[in-house]
């Protein structure tokens, strides 16, 4: 999709060594960061993880002289093996997603960047090529809007 750039950290480093200078460039170039990966634990598999530790410095993006990502958004997208009802007060998991998303939300905030409602893509362990299909259609539409909103805003 044209204004989409899709960086796919497992395949930029199988080996977890991170370009920090890099993914600062790609983070200063970009006005919206999508972070799309599944609940582990819930919380981001590790290479991500790792990927915060390095690349959200002090300095650069957050701490008194920390601004190089204000301003920006963050959209999390997250794929959850179990049905929206797991995650409920009352459900397997004790929590909503954007209760366990609470630490991400405040990594945004803490870098002056507005945190845009997660999108939750859910029992994806159980999906059939039909609600495959379904979901992509979904994400692509909100991508679209997400590109449509980054253009109007560079034109006015």
């Amino acid at each position: 999709m044209p204004g989409i750039t899709v960086h796919d950290l497992y395949e930029a480093y199988p080996d977890f060594d991170v370009d920090v200078r890099r993914e600062q460039a790609l983070l200063a170039a970009h006005d919206v960061l999508v972070v799309q990966c599944p609940f582990y634990w819930y919380s981001t598999p590790a290479l991500v993880k790792q990927w915060q530790d390095l690349v959200l410095e002090h300095g650069w993006a957050y701490g008194r002289e920390g601004t190089a990502l204000t301003g920006k958004c963050w959209l999390q997208i997250v794929s959850a093996g179990g049905g929206a009802n797991a995650y409920t007060p009352g459900g397997r998991n004790r929590m909503s997603v954007a209760q366990l998303l609470a630490p991400l939300e405040n990594t945004a905030l803490l870098c002056r960047m507005q945190w845009l409602p997660p999108h939750v893509i859910h029992g994806t362990h159980a999906m059939t090529p039909t609600d495959i299909e379904a979901e992509a259609v979904r994400y692509r539409g909100l991508l679209a809007s997400l590109v449509q909103g980054a253009r109007q805003e560079l034109q006015a």
